[in-house]
C-alpha cells in the first residue's frame, strides 16, 4: 500500500503539527536548550535541503557535492568576518597578490592564445609553454609568501585574516562564493549524464575540502578557525543584565539556562526569518513560467531541446541557484558554531544526510524538502540518544557480562546510520515520492506544457 495519493492541505498541516509537537516533548523531557539546539540545526539543514531541491526537484541534477558548497560557505564566513591578520599581511600579502596576478594573466593567455591561433598543431604546444612558465613564475610567488604566512605566531593566526565585517554580511558572500565556483563547476560538468554528473561532483567537493583542509595560510587548515564574532549577544553578557536577572526571576528559571534558551531564540528567528525569505522566492519561481519550463526539461530533455530550448544553460542556472542556496546555509551553520572546522566537512554528513532529507521529505516540492531537513535531523539527532536506551532495554535479560549484551550496547552509538537506512526503505516503499510528494495531474502537466511555449 503507498501513501503518496494525498497531495491536499491535511497532510502537511498534521505533519508539521506532528514535528511541533516533536519538538515540544524535547523541551519538556529532556532540555528547552536541546531543543532549541535541535531547531537552529533543522532550519540550517532544511535550508540545504531546499538548496538541494532547487536542483533535483527543479532540474533533474544529480549534484552529489553538497559537502564542497557548504564548506565554501563556511570559508566565506571567514573570510568575511574574522578581522585582517596586520602582520602576515606584511610579510606576505604583497606576494600573494603579485602570485594571483600572475595567475590570472596566465589563465588570460592560454585563453587568448586558444581563440588567436587558428593551428591545432602550433595551438597545443603555445598553450602548454605559457602554462608551465606560468605555473612556474606564480609558484616564486606563492610558495615564500605561505612559509612566511603560516609563520606569523600559526598556534593564534597563521592565516590572513579576513575583512572583519558583519558577520551576518558573510551569509550573502557565502552564497555569493558558492555560485561563482558552481558557475565554473557547471560549465565543466553539466554536459555529463546524472550518474557522471554525480561522481564528478563529489570529486571536486573532495578536492575543494582537501584544500580547505591544507591551506593554513587560507583558513588554518585543521588548526582550525575559532572564536568568530556572533549576531546575536554571549549569554555572559545576558546574565550581567539586571534587566535579564529580573526577567529570569519573574519567570523561576536559572539566568544561565534562560540565557542559553535565548540565544538559540535570537538564532532561531534569525536563520528562520532567512528560510521563509528564500522560500517564498523559490515557491515563486517554481509557480512561475520558468519553474514549469525547468520541470519540462526535468521530465523531457529530448522534447524540450526539440522546442528550442537551451537545456544546458538552463541546467547551469537551476545548479548556481540551488548551490548558492547550500553556500548561505554553510555560512549559517560556522555562524551558528562560532568556529570553521575543515576536517569536520564529511560526504556522509554534508551530502549523504541531505539527499535523505529531500528524498524523504519529497523532491520536486519546497515544503516536502523543508519537512525532510526537519524530520531528518531530529532523528538523527535523536538515534543517538535512544540507541543506548533501546539496546539496554532489549539487552535487559542477558547477563552484565555476556558477550551479546556487550557488544550490542558497544554498537549503540552507530544506530543512526542504521536508523537513517531504514527511515529511506520504509518511505520509498509507501510513499516513493516523499511524504510530501510534488502535485501532479493533468493540470500540472498542462501548465508545464504552457511554460515550455512561452518561456
Amino acid at each position: 500500500m503507498r501513501m503518496d495519493t494525498d497531495t491536499g492541505m491535511g497532510r502537511p498541516f498534521w505533519l508539521a503539527l506532528a514535528m511541533a509537537m516533536a519538538l515540544v516533548a524535547v523541551g519538556v523531557l529532556q532540555s528547552w536548550n536541546v531543543a532549541m539546539a535541535i531547531l537552529n540545526l533543522q532550519l540550517i539543514s532544511a535550508l540545504m535541503a531546499l538548496g538541494v531541491n532547487i536542483q533535483w526537484g527543479y532540474g533533474g541534477l544529480f549534484n552529489f557535492g553538497i559537502m564542497g558548497f557548504t564548506a565554501l560557505g563556511g570559508l566565506a564566513a571567514v573570510l568575511v568576518a574574522m578581522p585582517p591578520v596586520a602582520e602576515a599581511w606584511a610579510v606576505g600579502g604583497r606576494g600573494m597578490a603579485t602570485a594571483a596576478v600572475t595567475m590570472a594573466g596566465t589563465a588570460a593567455a592560454i585563453w587568448a592564445l586558444h581563440r588567436l591561433i587558428k593551428v591545432k598543431a602550433l595551438r597545443g604546444p603555445a598553450m602548454a609553454l605559457v602554462f608551465v612558465v606560468g605555473l612556474a613564475l606564480t609558484r616564486s610567488f606563492y610558495s615564500p609568501s605561505v612559509a612566511a604566512i603560516e609563520a606569523v605566531d600559526p598556534s593564534v593566526t597563521g592565516f590572513l585574516g579576513g575583512l572583519g565585517l558583519p558577520i551576518m554580511v558573510s551569509w550573502l558572500a557565502g552564497g555569493a562564493l558558492a555560485a561563482a565556483v558552481a558557475w565554473v563547476i557547471g560549465r565543466i560538468t553539466l554536459g555529463l549524464q546524472s550518474d557522471y554528473l554525480a561522481i564528478a561532483t563529489l570529486g571536486i567537493s573532495a578536492a575543494l575540502v582537501a584544500v580547505l583542509r591544507n591551506e593554513d595560510w587560507l583558513a588554518r587548515g585543521v588548526k582550525n578557525v575559532t572564536t568568530l564574532p556572533r549576531p546575536v549577544p554571549y549569554e555572559q553578557d545576558l546574565q550581567g543584565q539586571d534587566w535579564f536577572v529580573d526577567l529570569s526571576v519573574r519567570v523561576g528559571m536559572d539566568p544561565s539556562l534562560l540565557s542559553g534558551i535565548a540565544v538559540k531564540a535570537l538564532y532561531a528567528l534569525l536563520f528562520g526569518s532567512v528560510l521563509l525569505v528564500l522560500f517564498w522566492l523559490s515557491h515563486r519561481a517554481l509557480h512561475s513560467p520558468w519553474g514549469r519550463m525547468m520541470r519540462a526539461i526535468r521530465d523531457n530533455r529530448d522534447a524540450a531541446e526539440a522546442m528550442g530550448k537551451d537545456v544546458t544553460r538552463r541546467h547551469l542556472q537551476v545548479f548556481v541557484l540551488g548551490s548558492a542556496v547550500v553556500g548561505i546555509a554553510g555560512a549559517m551553520l560556522v555562524t551558528l558554531n562560532g568556529q570553521f572546522t575543515p576536517a569536520s566537512y564529511a560526504p556522509f554528513r554534508y551530502t549523504f544526510l541531505i539527499w535523505v532529507m529531500v528524498i524523504v521529505g519529497g523532491s520536486g516540492n519546497n515544503g516536502g524538502a523543508i519537512l525532510g531537513g526537519f524530520l531528518i535531523w531530529f532523528l538523527w539527532v535523536q538515534a543517538e540518544v535512544g540507541g543506548p536506551w533501546l539496546m539496554t532495554l532489549l539487552t535487559s535479560g542477558l547477563q552484565e557480562d555476556a558477550p551479546l549484551r556487550q557488544h550490542l550496547l558497544n554498537v549503540a552509538p552507530h544506530m543512526r546510520q542504521l536508523v537513517m537506512g531504514c527511515i529511506l526503505l520504509v518511505v520509498l516503499r509507501l510513499s516513493p515520492r516523499g511524504l510530501l510528494p510534488e502535485p501532479r495531474g493533468r493540470h500540472g502537466l498542462a501548465q508545464q506544457r504552457n511554460g515550455t511555449e512561452h518561456s
